[in-house]
């Protein structure tokens, strides 16, 4: 019997099967308890950007446990290291003079944001504001939400038409829809709601949780890349590249002035928001980045896996290939269906994979990742949809 219950998983199959279990990870590979290697499709969950086994991260981790692993950062307290890296972060924003919140996750990150949005109005005397509008196939779904389209800015503009900018806090939009499938924007797109949310006085949320810090390509963040300036920019994962657990949400400066004025207490905050550990981690990780130029190596990831995976479009199985803006890309299954079959299948090719959205393949990698090891990779898909 399995006494873990898996998230996201069909535990009846997990119980017939036995579990997955990854023992220790080096660059982008990854292996199992019998010392089985894989080649690492999906970087974890989006957020291995420096690759597995990386000592100096663990270093300095262990170095700040040894001294506080955390304190309770509410009120006025905090500690050395999570100062540092919200400077250092603050440093880095698409938006200058940002604040930032941190969280224990991306879905915190996103909470965080919509609870942001809506006090934010509050404070300006603007109650009403409560809508917060996501993108089907996105990651979003919150109380008092509407969805519009994924693909269409004009939609967007529709909606604001029915219900009125005055009762709209906020736009959440994945500048890479991530989770849903990978769908990397039409052109035009994210410049057009960005201006959209500009004119009718509508909080953008550029949702970042799989994007940021390099994944995007060439830039820390899709907004910076894009020159989005977002209202509020959420993120996670390759903040630390999954070392330790931690999000953080950036806060341009007009949406943090009415906390910061004086006299106003937000109450909201998570156990371990800023977690010193976790803060290490960060900071030795962003190091990692920056010395090794990663930002660009998910550039060239960019390129390879367009080209490389672009092959796998003509076989049956596949329904197309997206790719092309950053180092993410998705194979789309022609049958959603096969999606956990195909799974099983790529590690019998020293594959670990996964399946997103509907039949969506996901393909993630570490910035380590070669150029060699793409061909790898698409070698091993090739050989896994002809065994399924």
């Amino acid at each position: 019997m399995n006494a873990l219950w898996h998230g996201f998983a069909d535990m009846g199959a997990v119980e017939r099967d036995g579990a997955f279990v990854i023992a220790r990870g080096d660059g982008a590979y990854v292996f199992d308890r019998a010392g089985n290697r894989y080649l690492d499709a999906t970087a974890g969950l989006w957020f291995a950007n420096v690759g597995h086994g990386r000592g100096e991260i663990a270093d300095a981790v262990a170095a700040q446990l040894r001294r506080i692993a955390h304190y309770s950062n509410f009120g006025d307290i905090t500690e050395p290291a999570t100062q540092e890296l919200a400077e250092r972060l603050a440093g880095l924003a698409p938006v200058p003079g940002s604040k930032i919140f941190f969280t224990s996750g991306g879905s915190d990150s996103v909470d965080t944001a919509a609870k942001l949005a809506r006090r934010y109005w509050h404070e300006l005397g603007r109650p009403g504001k409560t809508i917060l509008v996501g993108r089907r196939m996105a990651y979003h779904g919150m109380p008092a939400a509407r969805t519009v389209a994924w693909d269409d800015a004009k939609a967007l503009l529709a909606l604001i038409e029915e219900v009125g900018a005055e009762r709209i806090a906020a736009f959440f939009c994945e500048p890479v829809i991530g989770a849903g499938g990978v769908y990397p924007p039409p052109e035009g797109y994210l410049a057009e709601v960005r201006r959209i949310c500009r004119d009718h006085d509508i909080l953008f949320v550029a949702d970042e949780v799989v994007t940021g810090f390099g994944r995007i390509g060439g830039a820390w963040f899709a907004s910076s890349r894009f020159a989005l300036e977002p209202d509020l920019m959420t993120t996670a994962k390759g903040l630390t590249s999954g070392y330790l657990p931690m999000g953080a949400v950036f806060a341009a400066p007009q949406v943090a002035e009415p906390f910061f004025a004086g006299g106003v207490w937000w109450r909201h905050g998570y156990t371990y928001g800023g977690h010193a550990g976790a803060a290490a981690a960060a900071l030795a990780n962003l190091d990692i980045v920056e010395r090794e130029g990663l930002l660009d190596a998910a550039l060239r990831l960019e390129s390879s896996l367009h080209d490389q995976l672009s092959v796998l479009a003509a076989h049956p199985r596949v329904a197309e290939v997206r790719s092309g803006l950053g180092a993410v890309a998705a194979i789309q299954l022609a049958d959603p269906a096969e999606g956990p079959a195909l799974v099983k299948a790529l590690r019998a090719h020293g594959i670990s994979g996964r399946a997103a959205g509907q039949g969506a393949m996901q393909v993630s990698p570490a910035f380590v990742m070669t150029d060699e090891q793409v061909a790898e990779l698409v070698d091993g898909f090739s050989r896994a949809l002809n065994d399924v």
